[in-house]
């Protein structure tokens, strides 16, 4: 219910923020193929300017210093998905340089992966910076959450090692009960950032507009069009669920390629 009334109360916020008289933001109704085409588009953006050695230079260092501190405390060890799986929280603002790149290409402007940093020196980093902070918060919201659910199931138990962990998890009735539960909640989080992010970000990036006028049109583009950004929300979790497999490679193509896809996404819903 609280994911439910945060969004309910930024959708009731300023729409209109910074935006003069008729000028609010016209939301377009689309279909699944727009959504898939906006994928495409996002594949052809990335053959034309790969990133994937910047990513995987950035993902890398990351992961290797949350298995380094999960490998060390015992308290991290039920944090560890919860961690892996709040990734998708804060992709959007891991996509900001690339939505830039899209913005650039899309202008026939000269663009290379140093334009990524571009973003930067957006005239409207204000918003940017405020949209980002209210990821983060709802990031660490959701590890406090985590937390909780974990303690209520297993009493506050901590294992000892990984394979006690493992076999808490898999071999018990607590464990199972946790998954389902973990999963069901995180799935609400994810919605709510879906929901506030799609069209948010890249609107900040490419409208003097304030972050409660993104976060709001970005709500309403998700609720005028649920089966399509519910398909997005769905190719999301699955490229990032198969781009982290073999050891989280995949993720350098697959993060930018989405990042890509969402600024094609945001054109087709939100009228310029």
């Amino acid at each position: 219910m609280a994911v439910i009334r945060i969004a309910h109360t930024i959708h009731r916020g300023r729409i209109a923020e910074q935006a003069p008289p008729g000028q609010v933001p016209v939301i377009r109704q689309i279909g699944t193929r727009e959504v898939w085409e906006a994928l495409r588009q996002g594949w052809e953006d990335f053959l034309a300017q790969p990133t994937q050695l910047v990513f995987l230079a950035i993902i890398y260092p990351v992961i290797g210093l949350v298995a380094a501190r999960a490998a060390s405390d015992e308290n991290l060890m039920p944090l560890v998905w919860p961690l892996a799986s709040g990734f998708a929280l804060v992709g959007p603002i891991a996509a900001l340089g690339i939505y830039e790149i899209s913005r650039r290409r899309e202008q026939n402007l000269p663009t290379g992966w140093l334009n990524a940093f571009d973003v930067l020196r957006s005239p409207n980093l204000g918003a940017i910076v405020i949209l980002t902070v209210m990821l983060l918060a709802i990031f660490v919201a959701w590890l406090f959450t985590a937390q909780l659910i974990y303690d209520s199931v297993f009493q506050g138990a901590r294992p000892a090692n990984w394979d006690q962990f493992t076999q808490m998890l898999f071999r018990t009735e607590e464990g199972y009960r946790l998954m389902v539960l973990g999963n069901a909640v995180g799935l609400l989080f994810a919605m709510l950032v879906l929901a506030v992010s799609v069209v948010s970000f890249p609107m900040v990036l490419d409208r003097p507009v304030g972050p409660m006028a993104a976060a709001g049109t970005s709500i309403r583009a998700v609720m005028a069009n649920p089966v399509p950004m519910g398909l997005w929300g769905l190719i999301v979790a699955v490229l990032l669920f198969a781009g982290s497999i073999l050891f989280f490679v995949g993720l350098a193509v697959a993060l930018p390629v989405l990042g890509h896809g969402t600024w094609h996404l945001y054109r087709k819903v939100v009228r310029a």
